[in-house]
C-alpha cells in the first residue's frame, strides 16, 4: 500500500478562508492539507497521509485500508 493508493480530493478554498486549495483523504479522518495551487495541495496531502499513517501506527491504531471501489459522478 502506498500513500497514492488513498482516494484524495482537491477543492478550491473561498477567499474568505484564505484562498488556495484544500486537499483531504476521506478514508483517513482528519487528514487534511492545503496549498496555493492544486498541484501543491496534492503534494501536501500525500505528505499528510504519510504522517497520518505513521502517527496512527505509533499510537497502536488501525490504519484504514484505501477504498477498493471508485465512484464516478
Amino acid at each position: 500500500m502506498t500513500v497514492q493508493s488513498y482516494r484524495v480530493y482537491v477543492e478550491p478554498l473561498v477567499e474568505a478562508l484564505g484562498g488556495g486549495f484544500v486537499s483531504y483523504a476521506p478514508e483517513l479522518p482528519g487528514c487534511v492539507s492545503d496549498g496555493a495551487t492544486p498541484d501543491e495541495a496534492l503534494k501536501n496531502i500525500y505528505d499528510a497521509i504519510e504522517s497520518w499513517i505513521d502517527a496512527a501506527q505509533a499510537g497502536g491504531q488501525t490504519v484504514p485500508a484505501p477504498a477498493t471501489k471508485r465512484h464516478h459522478a
